[in-house]
Order: structure tokens, then sequence, then C-alpha cells
């Protein structure tokens, strides 16, 4: 099977939060749509192994907050390839608190649903939200779409995303002829150029350079 099929479809890229008892926790997703409309209602996509599904089933309701493609693209690190368990995610994040949940903001806005049925699969929970309460922050904000993060930013999903089985199937990183590039080994973000910089840090996960590995034909 041709898993680069699933990259036709449309993906957003979300973060998607809630509380973990006093504390605001969250993830990153891209698979989020709306069922109906009347009253509205979406479906939200969360893996088994993220902290955030736990939560989210113990509080019964979530937040999604709409990444524009102009958002802080640290963001995707902090809250995709981290666990919630280990790290305050949203230390240091600008973020308010609607109807009881944590939002972001610099974003293109926000939807606060309450959760009213779920589904299991066999990695993931669908989660299906009435919508409460949504806010838009920018109206002129471009919101930031998977093929966006993967052909501009050149980052790759959260291991724990529906998307991340397609990537194993890549083709290795490819490079033009006398070209020099450094692949973050974390969350694949690729710098070109030679040499790397001293002390340059991922800006999709944030990691150092000791974690980037040198890619040449």
């Amino acid at each position: 099977m041709d898993f680069n099929v699933f990259r036709d479809m449309s993906y957003g890229v979300y973060v998607v939060s809630t509380m973990d008892g006093e504390r605001p926790t969250g993830c990153i997703a891209n698979s989020i749509m709306q069922i109906t409309s009347n009253p509205p209602t979406v479906a939200i996509s969360i893996n088994h192994d993220n902290y955030t599904n736990e939560c989210i089933d113990k509080n019964g309701n979530f937040t999604f907050s709409i990444l524009a493609e102009d958002s802080d693209s640290g963001l995707i690190g902090r809250f995709g390839f981290c666990s919630g368990k280990d790290v305050d995610k949203f230390d240091e994040v600008n973020y308010e608190i609607v109807q009881g949940v944590p939002v972001v903001k610099s974003t293109c806005g926000y939807v606060v649903c309450k959760v009213i049925d779920k589904m299991e699969t066999e990695t993931h929970t669908v989660f299906l939200g009435e919508v409460l309460d949504g806010e838009v922050y920018d109206p002129s904000a471009q919101a930031m779409t998977y093929s966006y993060y993967h052909n501009v930013i050149k980052g790759k999903s959260p291991k724990n995303a529906p998307t991340y089985l397609q990537e194993t199937k890549e083709e290795p990183v490819k490079v033009s002829e006398s070209k020099v590039k450094y692949v973050c080994q974390v969350c694949g973000y690729v710098y070109e150029g030679d040499p790397l910089p001293e002390d340059f840090r991922c800006p999709v996960c944030s990691v150092g350079d000791d974690r980037f590995t040198r890619v040449e034909e």
C-alpha cells in the first residue's frame, strides 16, 4: 500500500488541551473534523499513549487551538515531542482559561468542547465533543495545514499522530549535489547549510545541535 495517498487528504495542526487536575496540559493533533453544525459537534483522535488522552477522559472536556502559519513553531515541539507527565507544557506559553480549560493565544482561534461520546480503536481514542464556545483571535491569519508544516517548516508528525505511519514509508532525506543538510533526529526538521551554527537549537522541538545528523551525497 502507498501510504502517501493519505497526504492528499486535508489535515490541520492543532494544540488539543485540557486540565490535569489544577495544571493545564495538552498535545499536538492533526486529526480533527466537524461532524454536525446544529448542534455543532467535532471529533478528535488522540493516541492512547498521549497523556492528554487520559486527562480528557478524566475531565470530560477539551479544547483545540488552531495553529497559524506564523504561530511559533516551538509550540509544535513543546506540545508534540514531550510528555505532559514530565513537563509543564504551558510554562512560558501565552494562554488563557475558557470554560475551565486552557486555550493557546497567538493562534487563529480556539474551540471548547465537552465529551459526549467516544470510540476506541487499536491505537487511538476518537472523542466526540459538543461545542461549548469558540473564538477567532486573528481573522487574517492563515491556518497551518499539515502540508505546510511538512513542506515549509520541514517538520514531521509526533510518533503518536495518526499520520506518523505514513512517514515511516518516506524515502530517506535526499540532498542536491554538493549540498549539505543537518537533520534533527527528534522531529525531522532539516537545516540547509554547512556548518550548523554553534549552539543551534531546533526551531520545532528545541533540541540542541548534538541531536542533528549531517547528511550529504
